[in-house]
């Protein structure tokens, strides 16, 4: 048995050991603090040293910077605003020529908008200047080193919207009282042109729309296309889907048929009606009745007049009685006659070939004209006659071998076209 001494110096040595490794323990947690939980630790230094710096719509970066907004006024070019910013006739000269292979100086437009960043400091240096083209399209200055000018553009993006309505007196009002873009309107007369007499719409015609809308930021900037779309006119019945592949694209009713004919209904994409033809019409200049053998359709001078199907210029000239006008032939069968025009297009002469939709020439009133307007006449085997009263044929059909999918697409369309209320006065039966 172990004496009380030895009892006594066992214990005493085991507490010296228990307290020299609490010491070392202690000493070295000290001098090597645990590592904290590495994820943790992650998120949040990335939150703190690598968050993205702010940027703005043309992709500069926010902080740091004074934005100064103008627009180009009257008789200013890109010397004036550089030369308001403090740039010597050297420094301009040298800009211009950088920018030139990008976007000729001479282009720049009065009302459009320019942005100077300034630097945040009491030099108010300036970095970068900004040239909007267009609500996409800008101009980039960069002032920092050497200078350089780019061109870019904003991203656009783009949302499937829908819209419907009954007409109370023109389309372009409801698709504006539906606060839809008005560009809607344009792709519908384009979809629908060869269907829908835009200058004789009903009250009462009524309509269901899916359409792609695009979007810059949070502004809407316009329409990019029809999807599909149902349209009731003096109570027939029209659609169009769209469908696209890697060979081909446009719309087509339920069963393959192409919406596109092979002539336009009007030589003009707005406008109205003012005179129609007729073999006894009163002549708003020489005072008598004589035959009108065309179909008359005012509109501002200098609007777009289009050819209204694919063919040959066969004549550009002036008469006193039609002033300018041109004439196409489109096949054997088919001729048409445009006059009054203000001037022709560019290259538009005998023996050039236009396609539907061409422009030939702009609105105007030369000639035996009260007002300006385009008398649109219509030859069918020679002989003058109505074309709004004629049925013309359809485009190709669409190929066989894209049937099933095209079938697939209209009934996801159809489905979505038939959700659509048209309102207070819904009506059924499209």
């Amino acid at each position: 048995m172990l004496s009380r001494n030895n009892k006594r110096f066992i214990l005493l040595a085991f507490s010296v050991t228990l307290f020299l490794i609490v010491a070392v323990w202690f000493r070295y947690s000290q001098d090597n603090p645990r590592e904290p939980d590495k994820i943790g630790n992650d998120a949040d230094l990335s939150e703190t040293t690598h968050a993205k710096p702010e940027k703005d719509i043309f992709g500069l970066p926010v902080e740091g910077y004074h934005r100064n907004q103008e627009r180009v006024g009257r008789g200013q070019t890109l010397s004036h605003i550089l030369g308001n910013l403090g740039f010597s006739a050297t420094d301009i000269h040298h800009v211009s020529n950088s920018m030139q292979p990008v976007f000729h100086p001479s282009r720049i437009r009065r009302g459009n908008a320019f942005h100077a960043y300034l630097q945040n400091d009491s030099a108010r240096t300036l970095d970068y200047l900004v040239y909007e083209i267009n609500d996409v399209d800008y101009l980039l200055f960069d002032f920092r080193d050497t200078p350089e000018v780019s061109r870019a553009s904003r991203p656009v993006t783009k949302k499937a919207t829908e819209t419907a309505g009954i007409i109370n007196t023109s389309l372009w009002n409801t698709i504006v009282d539906n606060d839809i873009h008005p560009e809607l309107v344009w792709h519908l007369s384009r979809v629908l042109a060869w269907s829908v007499d835009f200058y004789r719409i009903y009250p009462g015609d009524r309509f269901r729309v899916l359409f792609t809308e695009e979007y810059i930021g949070d502004h809407r900037h316009g329409v990019s296309h029809v999807d599909a779309v149902q349209f009731v006119h003096r109570g027939r019945e029209i659609e169009a889907y769209r469908f696209e592949s890697d060979t081909l694209a446009g719309y087509y009713d339920r069963k393959g048929n192409n919406v596109r004919k092979a002539f336009l209904r009007a030589p003009l994409e707005y406008g109205r009606i003012s005179s129609r033809y007729s073999h006894n019409r009163l002549h708003p200049i020489h005072g008598d009745r004589r035959p009108h053998l065309g179909t008359d359709y005012a509109a501002p001078h200098g609007t777009p007049i289009l050819a209204v199907g694919d063919g040959v210029v066969t004549r550009t000239s002036y008469t006193s009685g039609n002033g300018n006008y041109v004439r196409i032939r489109h096949t054997s069968v088919y001729e048409t006659q445009y006059l009054h025009m203000s001037r022709f297009a560019s290259g538009i002469k005998p023996g050039a070939r236009v396609e539907q939709g061409d422009v030939i020439g702009y609105v105007g009133s030369t000639g035996l004209a009260t007002g300006p307007h385009v008398c649109f006449r219509f030859w069918k085997n020679g002989r003058q006659v109505d074309h709004l009263r004629l049925e013309f044929p359809s485009g190709d059909p669409l190929p066989e071998e894209y049937m099933d999918d095209f079938q697939k697409q209209v009934m996801t369309f159809e489905e979505r076209l038939h959700a659509i209320p048209f309102g207070e006065d819904d009506i059924t039966g499209i």
